[in-house]
């Protein structure tokens, strides 16, 4: 008995600093940090205008093309400084067409397709601006997004810097626009933490930049690019800043199981990259940078899903035994499950309870993790995109 006890104040104890705990440390550490030391630099109110490349990898996005060049072109920048590069790789929709017929973007096509990866290898030699952005072709941006973020590249100790995502959605009851739009406020809040602390862990595909000469060739079979990419940046000693007014918005999922195919591969990529980054959980060697990416990252990926479970069967022993606190727990516990299983009834039948959810995705975020570290296991996540349905359109970056 007193080592389900034990074992279930360690799970409990764990899930609640990965989901909860870690956002409240940060903001006790950020108190600290503004109080004892000269708080995050302002920008200097100079104009800087480095050059940019703004680098789109599309694959068949005919629907989402032309809104995504004329958003684009819109962009707040001089135009001499600024170069737009289309790959569209293995597309046989009209994307290539529609993007040749745009004298101001430059396009770059074969027509084998070899997945986002090899497509911005091909890309970067011809880059030669001091700055590159990486944005998806199904995503909007701000017009004064490059401006934002390119003012961060002024201190020489910044590699990288990361857009916001944000998640719009016509139909804001949907399950998945509801549980993702959520997801991602309370991601971006962490991540604007992150930043001001130390660096952020990993950016989001949607919308980040790096600095050209920091660019490395990533591996091949590479399932989520954009994270090891900005994490090797870190590694090497550089900062990776959040950029919350440079956004990116994009329509969630159309539902659930089109949420749960990106989840799932996120989750795959999620452990490859665990595995590949090994170092940086030597807190030793990487300190601030190992602290931020155990509690922001790894947990999700790994203990805390399996402590979920590990926590609902201890309950169950300990609520067994007549201890009336872990039968209370355990109600709350089966609730919770209850209102995730409500989320999944409800939205099969398309209807909307909003209140239930939040806890089906998160119920789905966790499932997800076991879904990816299997297909991880089994090799069979493949570096080409399963194209996720979209609520405003159905295309995909390659």
């Amino acid at each position: 008995m007193y080592s389900l006890l034990i074992l279930f104040w360690i799970c409990l104890g764990l899930i609640f600093y990965t989901y909860i705990g870690y956002g409240l440390l940060l903001m006790v550490l950020l108190k600290m940090k503004r109080l004892f030391s000269s708080s995050e630099k302002k920008q200097p109110d100079k104009v800087y205008t480095p050059t940019v490349t703004l680098l789109v990898a599309a694959y068949n996005e005919e629907l989402d093309i032309e809104q995504k060049i004329k958003n684009s072109l819109a962009l707040e920048y001089p135009e001499d400084k600024l170069q737009l590069l289309f790959i569209t790789d293995g597309s046989n929709d009209r994307t290539p067409e529609i993007v040749a017929k745009h004298p101001g973007v430059q396009l770059l096509h074969q027509p084998e397709r070899k997945g986002k990866i090899a497509a911005v290898a091909r890309a970067m030699p011809l880059v030669t601006s001091e700055i590159t952005i990486y944005t998806d072709a199904n995503t909007m941006l701000n017009k004064e997004a490059i401006q934002k973020i390119v003012r961060h590249y002024q201190r020489p100790e910044v590699g990288a810097v990361a857009g916001e995502k944000q998640v719009v959605s016509p139909e804001q009851d949907a399950a998945a626009g509801a549980g993702e739009g959520f997801y991602w406020k309370y991601e971006s809040t962490l991540k604007r933490w992150d930043s001001e602390l130390h660096t952020v862990v990993g950016a989001a595909g949607e919308l980040f930049s790096i600095r050209t000469s920091l660019f490395e060739h990533v591996p091949a079979d590479t399932l989520i690019e954009d994270f090891y990419m900005t994490l090797r940046i870190a590694q090497r000693g550089y900062r990776v800043v959040y950029e919350p007014e440079a956004r990116a918005v994009e329509p969630p999922s159309a539902d659930s199981r089109e949420e749960l195919k990106r989840k799932v591969r996120i989750a795959a990529g999620g452990i490859q990259a665990i595995v590949r980054l090994k170092a940086l959980l030597n807190p030793f060697r990487y300190g601030m940078l190992s602290f931020q990416y155990i509690s922001h990252r790894v947990l999700r990926w790994t203990l805390a899903p399996l402590a979920l479970l590990i926590l609902l069967f201890c309950n169950i022993g300990l609520a067994l035994q007549g201890l009336f606190l872990y039968q209370l727990l355990l109600a709350g516990q089966l609730l919770f499950y209850a209102c995730a299983l409500a989320g999944y009834w409800l939205e099969s039948r398309k209807l909307k309870v909003k209140v239930f959810f939040i806890p089906y995705y998160f119920f789905l975020m966790n499932y997800a993790v076991y879904a990816g570290f299997f297909r991880y296991l089994r090799g069979r996540q493949s570096v080409l995109w399963e194209r996720a349905k979209r609520q405003a359109s159905d295309s995909e970056t390659a």
